[in-house]
């Protein structure tokens, strides 16, 4: 049966409870994933959205920082968590459905600032917490998996709003661009966004800074749906949900969507 999951850095699920209610009332994703979620797991707002349908809830959480979560009406059953780096971060979660496909969330480090690991511990740490992912999906090569996150980097200079302008800019960096690369290859991944939307200027962030986002429109695709290439030809029906940028109290990511005939 089809199954159609979500992604979304929702920048606090406590303090966004409403907006998560309304995409799952609006559009129904069988699972939604979410990063950035700043709660403890036993603070996560449940009851919303278990009165919709969403009874399945797995989730590594830390007092206002990081957090990721899985929400799901289908069963789920933890299949576990990886700190990469060392890092003590709650950044990964995963679950196995009962079709057997694993769904892995992961929210990696933004990075700071400064595109320079010998000045800025932050990227230095997004760098070594890629590294962990790639040498992980190498050593036990992933099947019949989905990842989806925020992985904090806009690879293809049309995922973001001026390749060239954002060259040394954190998250379009040639390193980091390099080293999510390599980390896809490692396991084999195929970017099912690009692949159901292969031309074209995409974006699922706008900048909190920008007086009018929307006019401006100065985006980067941060927020991805992966799958490991023997499930890969199943994806289909990918979108950003951009409008979700101007609701109310928004978060600065936007969901995006993907469906799977599984």
């Amino acid at each position: 049966m089809p199954f159609t999951i979500a992604t979304w850095n929702i920048n606090s699920v406590r303090l966004r409870e409403p907006i998560v209610l309304k995409l799952l009332e609006d559009e129904a994703p069988d699972v939604l994933c979410l990063q950035e979620c700043k709660s403890p797991v036993d603070k996560i707002p449940r009851e919303g959205f278990a009165a919709l349908g969403y009874t399945h809830l797995l989730a590594r959480g830390q007092k206002g920082y990081n957090g990721v979560a899985i929400l799901s009406r289908l069963p789920i059953e933890d299949a576990g968590d990886r700190d990469f780096a060392g890092l003590g971060h709650a950044r990964h979660v995963a679950g196995r459905l009962e079709n057997g496909v694993v769904i892995h969330n992961f929210y990696v480090p933004a990075g700071g600032d400064v595109p320079d690991r010998e000045v800025n511990e932050k990227f230095g740490q997004k760098l070594d917490y890629l590294t962990g992912m790639r040498d992980w999906f190498h050593a036990d090569r992933p099947q019949r998996s989905i990842l989806v996150g925020d992985l904090n980097i806009a690879p293809r200079e049309d995922d973001v709003w001026s390749h060239k302008q954002l060259l040394k800019v954190v998250s379009h960096t040639p390193v980091e661009v390099e080293q999510l690369g390599q980390t896809q290859d490692a396991g084999g991944w195929v970017d099912i966004t690009r692949q159901d939307i292969p031309d074209g200027q995409l974006y699922s962030w706008w900048s909190y800074r920008a007086r009018d986002w929307s006019a401006a429109d100065k985006g980067r695709r941060l927020d991805h749906v992966w799958a490991t290439s023997d499930i890969a030809g199943a994806g289909h029906s990918s979108r950003i949900l951009r409008d979700a940028r101007g609701w109310e109290k928004p978060s600065d990511h936007a969901p995006v969507f993907a469906t799977f005939d599984l």
